[in-house]
């Protein structure tokens, strides 16, 4: 039976490029994981560059920025310099399906060179050349750690700082129930190459735009508890991010806030995207519901704590359509 760690490296080792891409609307993880595997093709007189289907979040740019990395940004249109025929293989990391790689699919349909998936997300679809998904890990940053080291990359600050992002971002700083005892030690031990928690924290927790925070206000001013209190669900409307001048990106995290009421088991957070449809839903649970598993009869996926899909329609019809399917099961 082959394994797929030593699948993905042997398909790194024949390259001269990579292509490196990760979800759209890419968090912490997904762009500690890519900067983590780019510095390391790099320790291996690899090239690489970056693809990202929607902007760079400003508060994970210094992560590329700062380590000189190549990135391209889909928004709105396929940058017309970027030709993947040039590449020798796409790595795909921190997710493994179509529905969150907008715009990808027609773009690669003819590549023929090896496609790698290195993610930890429940929810897949077989289309890649290999697959390497570990769900235990607590982060995708936690697998790139371990290929890594497995490829005898040697761990140095800037790619200490990579991969920390990565898990801190992915476990809320060490809070959520993902966090394992091997995630900790991992986090000593690039704490003891040189990463500053101190600064990332602030560019993790103390780094928000005053619009973030504005549009938070209109998100909680939404907040409906039912059945009881065990569901708690929030909208964000076209009009909020028009009053606010918010942006997607800053409605991240918006879905954890409900899960402070002692009660709730699950938060669902409906966002009308100010770029259009269709509603883009974000699922969490303290772990009495499985949302992965809820979230696949729409065709959306991720954990059983944390997932999320998108539904035509308008913000009403999807409310009573998603709060509707899940008031069944908590009934």
């Amino acid at each position: 039976m082959s394994d797929p760690q030593q699948d993905i490296l042997a398909a790194l080792s024949r390259c001269r490029r990579v292509l490196i891409t990760t979800h759209v609307r890419p968090d912490g993880d997904a762009l500690g994981t890519a900067a983590a595997m780019s510095l390391g093709l790099r320790k291996h007189n690899i090239a690489s560059e970056v693809l990202l289907l929607s902007k760079l979040p400003r508060k994970y740019a210094f992560v590329l920025k700062e380590n000189g990395i190549v990135f391209h940004e889909v928004d709105p249109n396929w940058p017309q310099s970027l030709s993947v025929d040039s590449f020798d293989a796409l790595l795909v990391v921190d997710t493994g399906t179509w529905s969150q790689l907008p715009g990808l699919r027609e773009h690669i349909n003819g590549f023929q060179k090896p496609r790698l998936v290195l993610d930890h997300h429940l929810t897949q679809e077989d289309w890649a050349d290999v697959k390497l998904v570990r769900t235990d890990a607590a982060a995708a940053g936690e697998i790139a750690a371990d290929v890594l080291r497995k490829w005898n990359v040697p761990l140095d600050k800037p790619l200490a700082t990579a991969i920390f992002l990565a898990i801190a971002s992915d476990t809320g700083w060490f809070q959520f129930s993902n966090t394992r005892p091997a995630t900790l030690r991992l986090a000593a031990d690039l704490m003891e190459v040189g990463v500053d928690t101190d600064s990332m924290y602030q560019h993790l927790y103390q780094n928000e735009r005053a619009e973030r925070l504005t549009l938070q206000t209109l998100a909680q001013d939404s907040l409906e508890l039912l059945q009881d209190g065990r569901l708690a669900v929030m909208c964000v409307s076209k009009a909020d991010f028009a009053k606010t001048g918010a942006s997607m990106s800053d409605t991240e995290n918006l879905i954890n806030i409900p899960l402070q009421i002692r009660t709730v088991e699950v938060s669902i957070l409906l966002i009308d995207p100010p770029d259009g449809p269709p509603v883009r839903v974000s699922l969490r649970s303290k772990g009495q519901i499985d949302v992965a598993h809820f979230a696949e009869q729409f065709g959306g996926g991720g954990h059983a704590r944390a997932s999320g899909l998108k539904i035509p329609g308008t913000l009403e019809e999807v409310f009573e359509k998603v709060t509707t399917a899940m008031l069944k099961i908590l009934a």
